[in-house]
């Protein structure tokens, strides 16, 4: 091992408990009937990470259930299950139910649909999506850092051929991906081509077939704290774009 492997391991420890950064779990609370949203977090996070969107939509007149899932403990294939338990209790029978994503919570959304189609599904939003694998997760591969750092779900979040997100076919949904273009992750930033939000490259958050895309100026961890966000999350579930007349396009803006 080189000199430099210790130091390297060590930034990327560091780099990764920025990202992961947990927070106090806020609790699933009902809301007033109206249509329903279901929230689902990223990574080594919990529903607390979601409170402020919770909180904005339930404003808005949406009944909000904001789901935690053990995120780093389950392999994706056991998450997916987990999720269709927890819809069939909270959301069974009714139509639609929209979905809010952040990060990893796109991709077990994108999974669970695959192996068994949710019934009613609306629109979704997913923010900062890694819809075609993150090369953040390929250094933590190559460093031996992954296994116990992002579990086996988060392992499966990589840019090879056979990772999770490769893996799934086109949505068949309405979909609006928001993407992140502004890093706390400098050592992830040096990794990743192009702009990104120091996890996710913008261009690896897209996928084909979706509704419409905007990019905004905000990190991978803190993305969904964004009033600007809340706003664009508010539009596509209303409207099913981000902005009037957009389409696949880049909506969002870049000065807030």
């Amino acid at each position: 091992m080189s000199k430099a492997a210790p130091a390297l391991r060590a930034a990327l420890v560091l780099c990764l408990l920025l990202i992961l950064s947990p927070e106090a779990d806020a609790g699933e609370r009902e809301a007033e009937p109206g249509e329903s949203v279901v929230l689902l977090h990223g990574l080594g996070r919990t529903s607390g990470s979601m409170g402020r969107l919770e909180r904005f939509l339930r404003g808005h007149g949406y009944r909000v259930v904001n789901l935690g899932y053990p995120s780093r403990r389950k392999p994706i294939g056991e998450l997916s299950r987990h999720l269709h338990e927890r819809l069939a209790s909270c959301c069974a029978g009714e139509r639609p139910v929209h979905f809010v994503t952040h990060s990893l919570g796109g991709i077990l959304l994108r999974y669970a649909h695959a192996e068994r189609p949710i019934a009613g599904l609306g629109r979704v939003v997913m923010l900062a999506p890694p819809s075609q694998g993150s090369e953040w997760v390929d250094l933590l591969e190559a460093s031996g850092l992954d296994r116990g750092l992002l579990g086996p779900s988060g392992q499966d979040l990589g840019t090879r051929e056979e990772s999770a997100p490769n893996r799934l076919k086109p949505p068949d949904f309405e979909l609006g991906i928001v993407a992140g273009e502004r890093s706390l992750n400098p050592l992830g930033s040096w990794l990743i081509p192009g702009p990104d939000d120091g996890t996710v490259a913008v261009e690896r958050t897209r996928l084909e077939g979706m509704a419409d895309f905007a990019v905004v100026p905000h990190s991978h961890s803190f993305i969904m704290r964004s009033p600007r966000v809340h706003e664009l999350v508010l539009r596509f579930l209303r409207d099913g774009r981000f902005e009037p007349g957009s389409e696949s396009g880049e909506a969002g803006g870049r000065g807030d």
